[in-house]
């Protein structure tokens, strides 16, 4: 081989070499970006799921659900005269 075919085989390694760091550096910032999409719509359903905890255990509080039982269901506590005890029901209370 004579010199300057060695120094072409270099110039072309040379580029070959660029154009893959170009690519790769693409690709880097490409899954980065796509990362960064993931990581907000995370960040967004941890909110939402927050905020539908607390949703949650507002509209279960006991207060509530006594209020809602009592006012928009028109539901009372039975008297205890009513109430009755059944001992050994089908065998399992003793």
């Amino acid at each position: 081989m004579t010199s300057r075919s060695v120094i072409a085989c270099l110039v072309v390694a040379v580029v070959a070499s660029a154009l893959g760091v170009v690519y790769s550096s693409h690709v880097v910032r490409e899954l980065y970006s796509r990362q960064q999409q993931v990581e907000y719509g995370q960040w967004q359903l941890q909110e939402d799921y927050s905020r539908l905890l607390l949703e949650q255990s507002t509209l279960a509080s006991p207060h509530r659900v006594i209020s809602i039982a009592q006012e928009d269901l028109a539901m009372s506590a039975p008297a205890l005269s009513t109430e009755r005890v059944l001992h050994g029901f089908g065998g399992a209370l003793r």
